[in-house]
């Protein structure tokens, strides 16, 4: 069969742009990994893998004209928000980089030996090592943040593991030349340029997560897509750990007390929240829990005013655009569902953003489940409750979450209550806030339970390195065999227990 070819495409028309390049074949992947793999003993040293990341860095900063007009071609998110993202994705770097520098993810741990304890602790050591090659999945929605350069590229180097990246179909010129400055960063680092590799095709994401030297994978997409990658990388002859970011509700809880306090204020909030990039955020609050009568009235109101105002918007492929079409048609059409603001077509390549609302009581009555599943792009759902009962019946319908939100007022009442229910549904609880935004920090978590993760794991912020590593003890074992890390000695002055 013929290479098939990779077309770079226009959202904004729908029609192709350029062919980038053509979908790998099941022995060019198996190339890719094992070039992947052969650097890694080039990768141990810490030092070079920091400065690694900082180059990196700093030769996306000096492309950034070209990279923000490559990603606004194939994606549309427009100059501002990729102006931003490319800041966020080369701090990243850098944060990573100031990790490595650090040590602690290595997690030193030293028990001396002790003859007195029952039974007798002989001399141990142990840290932590990189697992090997990474498969990463770009994500669509974040072209530069969750792709090329993005978090699971940055903490798998970072780890020392060299990455084989799938290419996301949506941004491939993007990603092209993202891998591009990421192989010279490599080189000018003293490393191979293969530490990282760039390969296109769904055929191809298949073949990486079965190839017998990929030993660890990260992915940013759908249930769907990401569901078959996790049971392939689950059924392997040696099973890996697959490290996947699904789906998200996100679900927000707004008190009575709060919605009498500031009913205008969550409707514009919310309203810019849900829009933000065309609703394409995966922390997008896709259903709300608010309280009936005059002052949650005023609330949708409120956001009826504000998302009526806001302008159509190009979606990241007519694919995802027929989808966004599809799912809100259907749900605008269940038994009890109004819809203040119809979400829809803008025109031929655009969509209007919209909001559905829903009694409580009748989304417990079942037959609506499609309220409780995430819908990409601009729109949410509103539920309106008359009791505290119907706010903890309709949450212990809900799947897992990267993140939940409680709007509350001062000394609320119900706040310890909702905060404790709302916790075991994600990996961030929000108070007064709203969760498009993830900040990359040291105490960031951004997961939480299945579908929102196939892992306990953040796949942003500091300890998403632990994703790319694995503990090893010594045992009596001999100075002068051990790695520096774990010597008397301490030469390369890290912290250790």
């Amino acid at each position: 069969m013929a290479a098939q070819p990779v077309w770079s495409v226009d959202p904004r028309t729908g029609k192709p742009r350029e062919q980038v390049a053509v979908e790998a074949t099941a022995e060019e992947i198996d190339r890719a990994v094992r070039a992947a793999a052969a650097t890694r003993e080039a990768l141990a040293d810490r030092t070079t893998r920091a400065a690694l990341l900082r180059i990196a860095a700093d030769l996306l900063d000096e492309a950034g004209s070209h990279v923000i007009e490559a990603a606004d071609a194939e994606t549309a998110l427009g100059p501002v928000r990729l102006t931003g993202e490319l800041a966020r994705t080369t701090a990243q770097l850098r944060s990573f980089a100031d990790v490595v520098d650090e040590g602690s993810f290595l997690d030193v741990r030293i028990d001396l030996p002790d003859a007195t304890t029952t039974p007798p602790r002989p001399d141990l050591r142990r840290w932590k090592i990189p697992l090997g090659v990474v498969a990463v999945y770009a994500a669509s929605n974040f072209p530069l943040a969750f792709s090329v350069p993005g978090g699971d590229t940055a903490s798998a180097l970072a780890a020392g593991c060299p990455v084989v990246i799938k290419a996301h179909p949506d941004h491939p010129a993007t990603s092209e030349l993202c891998a591009s400055l990421l192989r010279r960063a490599a080189a000018k680092a003293g490393l191979p340029e293969d530490v990282v590799v760039l390969v296109h095709g769904f055929d191809a994401g298949v073949e990486l997560v079965r190839h017998p030297l990929v030993a660890a994978a990260g992915f940013t997409g759908s249930v769907r897509g990401g569901r078959a990658l996790f049971d392939a990388a689950a059924s392997r002859p040696v099973p890996i750990p697959f490290h996947g970011e699904l789906g998200s509700l996100n679900p927000v809880v707004i008190t009575g007390a709060a919605v009498e306090e500031r009913a205008e204020e969550m409707g514009t909030g919310l309203a810019a929240s849900m829009t933000m990039g065309q609703g394409q955020f995966c922390t997008k609050p896709g259903f709300v829990l608010a309280p009936t009568g005059e002052a949650g009235d005023r609330f949708v109101t409120a956001l009826t005013d504000a998302v009526s105002e806001s302008e159509p918007g190009v979606m990241l492929d007519h694919r995802m655009r027929g989808a966004f079409l599809a799912g809100t048609s259907e749900r605008a059409e269940l038994s009890g569902v109004g819809a203040p603001v119809l979400p829809g077509p803008g025109g031929e390549h655009t969509v209007n953003a919209g909001f559905l609302t829903v009694d409580a009581e009748a989304l417990l009555e079942g037959g609506r489940e499609a309220l409780l599943e995430e819908c990409f792009g601009p729109v949410t759902v509103v539920a309106r409750y008359d009791s505290r009962e119907e706010i903890t019946a309709v949450l212990s319908r809900l799947p897992g979450n990267l993140t939940a939100t409680l709007q509350m007022a001062d000394e609320d009442p119900e706040a310890a209550t909702l905060l404790a229910e709302l916790t075991p549904l994600a990996g961030r609880v929000l108070v007064n806030g709203w969760p498009t935004g993830v900040a990359v920090a040291g105490a960031q978590h951004h997961g939480g339970p299945y579908p929102a993760t196939t892992s306990t794991s953040t796949s942003v912020g500091a300890t998403a390195i632990e994703r790319w590593l694995r503990p090893v003890t010594y045992q009596s074992t001999p100075q002068h065999l051990l790695p520096p890390e774990l010597r008397d000695d301490n030469p390369l002055g890290l912290p250790r227990r």
